[in-house]
């Protein structure tokens, strides 16, 4: 029995470690769409990276990524920012896996 549950410890562990790899690259994620939705907006500087920051503490609310993109995508049509649904999801996927690509 101690090789079975030797084996399901070492799972259990490989499947924590790519939880947490994916959480850090999702917030990361977060993150640099904030700024780049922030540059598209006309914010800079400090005012930049504390929407980014904002961007990042939304994806805690639910479970997914919805909630990140309506408030990105809300706040870019507020603002009469001409840009469609599929270049945010995109920019939202291409930036996933180079933080991934990162971590």
């Amino acid at each position: 029995m101690s090789n079975f549950e030797d084996r399901e410890r070492a799972e259990e562990r490989k499947y924590a470690s790519e939880e947490e790899k994916l959480f850090k690259a999702t917030a990361r994620r977060n993150k640099a769409l904030g700024l780049w939705v922030a540059g598209l907006l006309g914010l800079d500087g400090a005012a930049a990276e504390e929407y980014a920051e904002h961007v990042a503490l939304v994806d805690l609310k639910e479970k997914g990524e919805e909630d990140v993109f309506a408030k990105v995508f809300g706040d870019l049509q507020a603002k009469n920012i001409d840009i469609t649904e599929h270049v945010v999801r995109r920019e939202m996927s291409a930036l996933l896996e180079a933080a991934k690509a990162e971590i």
